[in-house]
């Protein structure tokens, strides 16, 4: 005789060890209605069920790439749906790809403009031991973007 997988209703602090999402984050999933309010025991206590920690890792696995709220809303409605979802979870992967692309380029620029500022300084250091010299970063319009 086989057993069924963690039918038992689980509380809302097993579910955070479980998932690895803190209680708080879960009780924000629920306002927000991501989690259907679950059940809750005489006591007032939240009761959870394996079809929740699969939702709520989910919810987290697509926040983890990036998704907003609000992509993640619509992620978990084509998750329960199927029909053609493919095609549009598509659609937002690409959208998500293109500003993740665009985030690369600004932090490649924002490197780029640390590295120089480095250099800077350790020139300054080197070139001269001259007491009361200002650092050539915290001159006012130096190393910003290639002005000087």
């Amino acid at each position: 005789m086989g057993m069924a997988i963690n039918t038992q209703p689980l509380h809302i602090g097993e579910v955070a060890r479980q998932t690895g999402v803190s209680v708080d984050a879960l009780r924000f999933y629920e306002k927000e209605r991501l989690l259907q309010r679950p059940p809750r025991t005489s006591g007032g206590f939240r009761l959870f069920d394996a079809e929740d920690i699969d939702r709520v890792r989910f919810i987290r696995q697509v926040q983890e790439l990036g998704f907003s709220l609000g992509e993640v809303k619509e992620l978990l409605v084509l998750r329960s749906g199927s029909v053609n979802a493919c095609s549009r979870v598509r659609g937002l992967l690409e959208q998500k790809l293109i500003k993740v692309r665009h985030h690369i380029q600004e932090l490649r620029k924002l490197e780029h403009e640390l590295q120089c500022a480095m250099k800077a300084c350790h020139t300054a250091q080197r070139r001269t031991r001259r007491i009361q010299q200002r650092c050539p970063v915290l001159e006012p319009g130096r190393n910003r973007k290639g002005t000087q």
